[in-house]
């Protein structure tokens, strides 16, 4: 079984031979430890891979992204990064008046200027499943764009504004994800991190109201031209698993250790497929491998139905111990043993 076929039967419930794994590992790693990054690589391959592309340079963007200073992304955001490797904060948000708002036009020359004319022949080079990567995400965009405060206030007074602005960043998104399916990639992921640690930030009723449809419209035209759709959020987002259902979403990658992982499985187990993950806020910096191995366990007793529906992916931080990270995937790997034997679960 080849690694792109692994992914599809797991995201599919055809009983893959093992569950598909995935790293991932922030900037910093990359940055300061990339030995390690590539002893876990090596005892453990990844069965996904990422399609060769190049988005378009930006007018406005300048600086490096990942270094301690300032930098400003192609929307005109201006970050600031406080240490090496991690991604910053917005400081500066362009739109925090909305009389620049008149004027203020997307980066349309990333698209426009992008070239996908390796995407293809990348895609026919690997037995491993092509995932995408896009920039969608509508709701952080507009919090780096107007400022979460201003976000938040302008959402609960519904100002004609916010509607604009979120119409702007839709089309924008959408025009990025019709140049992604007309590729032969096998998925495409957008992200927009919709929970707090303990809640959504946003009363479900208003994210359905106001951000639903957009999640709609970009499952739709992935869905449409046949390809796998893949999102991404942190925080507590159970409220909204039904409705990630009810789009299409094929899988999510949450935050399974600010929820109730029993009970999203009772629930959801078997519905959508859990893109992992395991928790990198306390047990990957600081537990030890043995917690690390009970806690893959728990949530392969919650969620794995012996037919797929779990990926076993983790987030490898500048902090975390490669230990750690090894372990994960070696208790995955012990389940793994479970599942021949039982594959009915």
């Amino acid at each position: 079984m080849t690694a792109r076929e692994r992914v599809i039967r797991c995201l599919t419930f055809a009983g893959p031979d093992r569950v598909p794994r995935q790293l991932w590992a922030l900037p910093g790693v990359s940055m300061f430890r990339q030995e390690e990054l590539e002893l876990v690589q090596r005892r453990f391959p990844p069965d996904f891979a990422g399609p060769e592309v190049r988005y378009g340079p930006a007018k406005r963007a300048h600086g490096v992204r990942g270094e301690v200073g300032t930098y400003v992304d192609e929307w005109g955001c201006v970050w600031q990064v406080a240490e090496p490797g991690v991604v910053g904060e917005v400081k500066e948000p362009p739109l925090a008046d909305w009389l620049a708002l008149a004027h203020f036009e997307p980066p349309w020359e990333i698209l426009e200027e992008a070239d996908f004319s390796q995407v293809n022949e990348s895609c026919a080079a690997t037995d491993k499943f092509v995932l995408a990567g896009t920039t969608v995400r509508p709701f952080e965009r507009m919090q780096f764009l107007r400022g979460t405060e201003n976000l938040f206030i302008d959402l609960a007074y519904g100002t004609p504004e916010v509607y604009r602005l979120r119409d702007l960043v839709h089309e924008f998104f959408c025009r990025e994800l019709e140049m992604w399916v007309r590729t032969d990639v096998d998925g495409i992921s957008f992200m927009d991190d919709w929970g707090a640690q303990n809640a959504l930030l946003l009363h479900p009723q208003l994210w359905r109201e106001f951000f639903k449809p957009l999640y709609k419209d970009y499952c739709d035209l992935i869905r449409g031209r046949g390809k796998f759709v893949f999102v991404h959020s942190d925080g507590y987002i159970e409220p909204v698993y039904p409705d990630l259902i009810e789009l299409g979403v094929h899988a999510i990658n949450s935050q399974l250790f600010c929820m109730d992982i029993e009970e999203l499985g009772r629930k959801y187990r078997g519905k959508i497929t859990f893109w992992g993950e395991i928790d990198r806020q306390w047990l990957l910096p600081f537990g030890t491998p043995a917690h690390v191995r009970q806690a893959v366990k728990r949530v392969r007793r919650a969620l794995d139905t012996g037919r797929g529906g779990v990926i076993a992916q983790c987030e490898f931080g500048l902090r975390d111990p490669v230990e750690n990270i090894l372990a994960v995937f070696e208790a995955w790997e012990e389940g793994n043993e479970g599942r021949r034997l039982n594959p009915d679960g």
